[in-house]
């Protein structure tokens, strides 16, 4: 219940503290899960301290058990042990202290826990943290690697010095972490956060050697998990244990088989590549080599042509025909012109003949009316009719004899 004070009425630390304690007594026993960080055993004590510690959180809580509680379990129960309790809530007054009193511990057996990581692990899935689409490709070359390993472990040997004989000048920011028991989640979560954070790092290895199904637990907590899918910088898995995989494995965006995998995986061989090198400059060199080569051969065949090899041969040939024609157009035009000419001058004669000036030549006239047309029949004009008579070198007027019309009616 709310305890209503004010800064007149406020109650003494004793006060508070008691009141704390009824509350927490009022709390039942419950089963509460942990791993075990630190274990006192004190020769002739009949109480056992333990501290239980949730790796996850980083938060731990103080334990207290009757030695005969503790017996029970001792001799698969140590520190680093997973186990859980059935504990009572306590509260010490006098130093404001929480704790739990045991009455009943059970350790965590192998099988459980890689059910509960099965688990985990579908969740993650369903969450979509280990879709292939997430996963991002690594440099070809990283200039800065960042490496998460123990401290002077083999991990961090293996790493450094196969990534080094393959590529001498790569270049390393390495975190010391711890790899196993209560402490390794928040220091590797740490450490890859804080690797991610640095813009010249272009990929990150989290390596451990190999160990046993509880050492690797700390690889997959879900916090790891969650901090490695979140990173924007690659993550390469480097555990080092085959038979089960932590589920590091399965968010990063490379796992390997072995620390030296790793390395191996993310830093390019020097030798290799410069071999590689090598060989396309050779196929390079043998294919301009080649173009070069089918070129002068194309070259050489197109100045073997007669064209080419004598082009005014073609256009002497040619003027040779052209001329050829142009005299037999020649020769055609003149016969067409001269026969022309000849029916020209038939035809003009025979004009010159048949035309009417040629017969008044002959001394013949033609007479016409007064209205122009030609007289060619007496019995047209009339006596007394003025005509005009045209002949060769003029004409005259003419005047019809009044005879004319005796004899045109006789």
């Amino acid at each position: 219940m709310a305890v209503n004070t004010t800064p007149e009425s406020a109650l003494p630390v004793g006060e508070v503290s008691r009141l704390i304690g009824g509350w927490i007594d009022r709390l039942g026993a419950v089963w509460v899960e942990g791993q075990i960080t630190q274990l006192s055993r004190r020769p002739g004590v009949g109480v056992v301290f333990l501290t239980l510690r949730d790796p996850s959180y980083d938060i731990s809580v103080s334990v207290t058990c009757y030695r005969q509680v503790f017996d029970a379990v001792a001799d698969v129960v140590t520190e680093g042990a997973r186990v859980v309790v059935l504990a009572k809530p306590e509260w010490y007054a006098p130093r404001g202290q929480l704790s739990l009193r045991a009455t009943e511990i059970k350790p965590v057996g192998v099988g459980e826990l890689l059910a509960r990581l099965e688990m985990l692990k579908k969740s993650l899935a369903a969450e979509g943290l280990f879709a292939p689409e997430r996963k991002k490709p690594l440099p070809f070359l990283p200039q800065l690697i960042g490496l998460v390993c123990g401290r002077a472990s083999a991990a961090e040997r293996d790493v450094l010095e196969n990534a080094r004989h393959r590529w001498p000048a790569v270049r390393f920011e390495v975190r010391n972490v711890a790899v196993q028991g209560v402490h390794a989640v928040p220091q590797v979560v740490h450490a890859v956060k804080e690797l991610d954070d640095i813009d010249d790092v272009d990929v990150i290895i989290v390596a451990r050697g190999g160990g046993s199904v509880e050492d690797l637990l700390p690889f997959s907590d879900e916090q790891l998990v969650r901090a490695v899918a979140s990173c924007r910088t690659p993550v390469v898995s480097a555990i080092g244990h085959e038979p089960d995989n932590p589920l590091l494995d399965h968010v990063a965006d490379l796992r390997a088989s072995t620390p030296t995998d790793a390395a191996k995986k993310v830093v390019p061989d020097v030798g290799e590549e410069y071999e590689r090198v090598r060989m396309l400059r050779d196929r390079a060199r043998r294919c301009v080599e080649a173009f070069v080569d089918r070129e002068e051969r194309g070259l050489a065949h197109a100045l073997a042509r007669p064209s080419i090899e004598d082009p005014h041969r073609m256009i002497d040939e040619r003027a040779d025909h052209v001329a050829s024609l142009l005299d037999r157009g020649r020769r055609c035009l003149g016969h067409h012109l001269d026969r022309a000419a000849s029916e020209l001058t038939h035809t003009h004669a025979r004009v010159v003949a048949l035309s009417p000036a040629a017969t008044l030549k002959r001394g013949y006239a033609v007479l016409q009316r007064a209205d122009g047309h030609v007289v060619r029949d007496p019995g047209e004009v009339t006596a007394d009719e003025a005509l005009r008579a045209r002949v060769a070198e003029g004409e005259f007027s003419v005047r019809v004899d009044a005879s004319v019309d005796a004899q045109a009616d006789a």
